[in-house]
């Protein structure tokens, strides 16, 4: 059962008891990402969600990492574009002791100078590993080709330009700007109920104090444009984009299935048209980020050079059928099942019901029950999601970004509907 709480400071603390499992997963959400950075801070949000790990007034990182291993907790973070959790996953006896570590790192972190300078050479590397992936790298690119000049185009690690400039000052200021109660969600599930999750949230976070930064936040708006990066490696990375809609839209339901049907699965009509049928790419599929105020479809490939132009002629080919007759009626009930069956079985773990109902709260500021999901999939007409194609899928919305050992005049680039 879901439960909301709001504590005197204003700190969200939302739970879901599972009383049949013997875990506990406890997650501190903050409301803040890389698209609250400004170009010379570029990367904080992920500097600071690494500096949280290096000790505070009470412990060390080492002793932070032999608590936690000593009762087989499992520790992580991570940082997005609109927010960063930081998460501890343990049996139900230690679920006090995880609400303490999680509070000692995230009230009493050092932030020490020493720390920041061995962080800094760490995120470099990690960053450099990064280019070192084309097939992830090039989704970066693809968003700053998208949205050039807007933070949800910058990616989430900085640069090393960026992340040479911090420091302990810059640190602390982004820390109190954005790490203040009113932007913090509490989020637990598992075997623990609301009152003991409320009871033990006031114990370690009831004296935080702090004012969020008000910040001005505006909308992107689609470039229509082409990126094309000429990389010595073995294949060509492709991404071709068109807009999709926020997260929070009641279009996000026929947004998803269309998705499904297109490049969701090994079914999907991408997959099965270009690697099953033609052995052209290992991996093909489409996905969405959708946000606060803006939302992204793209289709991703990686092929050989010499099968470039094929590969995007069929993704063009399966984007126009798509747009011209639309998916069928056996397509729309067989992506309703996948898809609620997949939302049903991911949903099995205290971990990635915690992760739920955080995310929904930090990002949406309310609650959608799983009925009330598979409601709203089940209510998906075929005139629903023909409507958002016709939409979607125009000449003027698409961008394309190719990474690898090519030039743009080895590509054909004339995308049109």
């Amino acid at each position: 059962m879901y439960q909301k709480s709001v504590l005197p400071n204003g700190i969200r603390v939302v739970s879901e008891t599972i009383p049949y499992v013997k875990s506990v997963t406890m997650g501190i959400w903050i409301g803040t990402g890389s698209r609250f950075e400004e170009e010379y801070n570029h990367g904080i949000s992920h500097f600071i969600e690494h500096l949280m790990f290096k000790g505070t007034a009470q412990r060390s990182a080492k002793d932070i990492a032999e608590v936690v291993d000593a009762v087989g907790g499992q520790l992580n973070a991570f940082t997005a574009k609109e927010y960063t959790c930081y998460y501890l996953k343990v049996l139900d006896s230690h679920a006090e002791l995880a609400l303490d570590i999680l509070s000692d790192m995230l009230l009493a972190s050092k932030f020490a100078e020493e720390d920041i300078e061995r962080e800094r050479q760490v995120v470099i590397e990690e960053v450099h590993m990064y280019e070192d992936s084309p097939d992830e790298l090039v989704h970066d690119i693809h968003l700053d080709t998208v949205w050039p000049s807007h933070p949800l185009g910058r990616n989430i690690l900085g640069t090393t330009d960026s992340i040479g400039r911090f420091n302990r000052e810059l640190v602390m200021e982004y820390y109190r700007n954005f790490y203040t109660p009113e932007n913090m969600v509490i989020a637990a599930a598992g075997n623990i109920t609301h009152e003991e999750l409320v009871k033990l949230a006031s114990r370690y976070f009831s004296a935080m104090t702090g004012q969020r930064r008000i910040m001005a936040i505006t909308a992107p708006r689609l470039t229509p444009s082409q990126t094309i990066i000429s990389k010595d490696i073995e294949q060509v990375h492709v991404c071709l984009g068109t807009l999709s809609v926020p997260q929070d839209s009641p279009e996000i339901y026929p947004v998803h299935i269309m998705n499904n049907v297109l490049g969701g699965g090994i079914s999907s009509r991408l997959f099965q048209s270009i690697r099953e049928e033609r052995g052209l790419a290992y991996s093909v599929y489409s996905y969405q980020n959708n946000y606060k105020d803006a939302g992204l479809l793209t289709v991703y490939a990686g092929t050989r050079p010499s099968n470039i132009n094929q590969v995007l002629d069929l993704i063009m080919e399966n984007l126009k059928d798509l747009k011209n007759k639309g998916i069928s009626q056996q397509e729309l009930i067989k992506s309703k099942e996948q898809i609620k069956g997949s939302l049903l079985l991911g949903l099995e773990s205290s971990s990635s019901r915690m992760s739920r109902i955080g995310k929904m709260e930090v990002s949406l500021g309310k609650f959608i029950s799983l009925d009330q999901v598979v409601s709203k999939i089940d209510q998906v007409t075929l005139t629903d999601i023909n409507q958002m194609i016709e939409r979607m899928f125009t000449t003027e919305n698409i961008c394309f970004t190719a990474l690898g050992p090519v030039d743009a005049a080895g590509i054909d680039t004339n995308f049109k509907f």
